[in-house]
């Protein structure tokens, strides 16, 4: 190989290299400029089908209204729902934990909120009550530095507020209780002492989705008092 030859070689690898590092370092760019203003991560309630419930659709839909300037994305806990409630929120913890961390990672600035209904309210209570004992289910706590992604939390029909005879999220979660609204339609048997099954299914029209929204998204846009 002449001179020329191998100068000629050596400029095609170089630049090969240097397109490369550009590429490498252009990467982490296009996925932050994917990464939503919000990701909203929420569990159904009890056999509720695949996907967010009746609930939790409406709830996607108010926040997306009040914040109509943002991007804002939603995430169905992948878990059972079923009525094998000891395995099913656990396992639902498991993912729910798994993806608010990977939202953290990826999308730093992305603000996340929280949402469940009934057994998917004690799916996000298993994740943000810390390593504190809730019945027979076992926790998967989120590590204390998520509590600065997560931007608030919006629960439904919460078993914890009186059936597990434990409280509301507000005060029953040291670090994001502050960051809760914890909602029970009267007479609900499944988060007070009612017995009025119909005020299970009410959310879907009793103001409630509406009143959590606008919570949700004055704690995203940093107005909450």
């Amino acid at each position: 190989m002449s001179t020329r030859q191998a100068a000629r070689a050596l400029g095609i690898a170089v630049t090969s290299a240097l397109a490369l590092c550009a590429m490498t370092v252009r990467a982490p760019i296009a996925v932050a400029a994917s990464c939503p203003d919000v990701e909203v991560v929420f569990a159904r309630g009890t056999s509720d089908k695949p996907g967010f419930g009746p609930v939790g659709t409406l709830f996607v839909k108010a926040l997306q209204k009040k914040l109509s300037t943002k991007k804002i994305e939603a995430y169905a806990v992948d878990y059972s729902a079923s009525w094998d409630f000891s395995k099913s929120t656990s396992e639902g913890a498991v993912d729910a934990n798994k993806h608010v961390q990977y939202i953290a990672g990826m999308c730093p600035t992305t603000k996340i909120v929280l949402g469940g209904i009934s057994q998917g309210a004690g799916v996000i209570d298993l994740i943000t009550i810390g390593k504190r004992k809730l019945w027979f289910f076992t926790p998967s706590p989120l590590p204390d530095a998520m509590v600065n992604h997560v931007a608030a939390i919006a629960v439904f029909g919460n078993p914890s507020r009186d059936y597990a005879n434990l409280g509301p999220l507000t005060t029953i979660s040291p670090l994001y209780g502050s960051r809760a609204i914890d909602l029970c339609a009267t007479n609900d048997p499944y988060c007070s002492k009612g017995f009025d099954m119909f005020a299970h299914y009410s959310y879907v029209w009793n103001g409630m989705i509406d009143e959590a929204a606008t919570f949700a998204a004055r704690r995203v846009t940093g107005l909450a008092s």
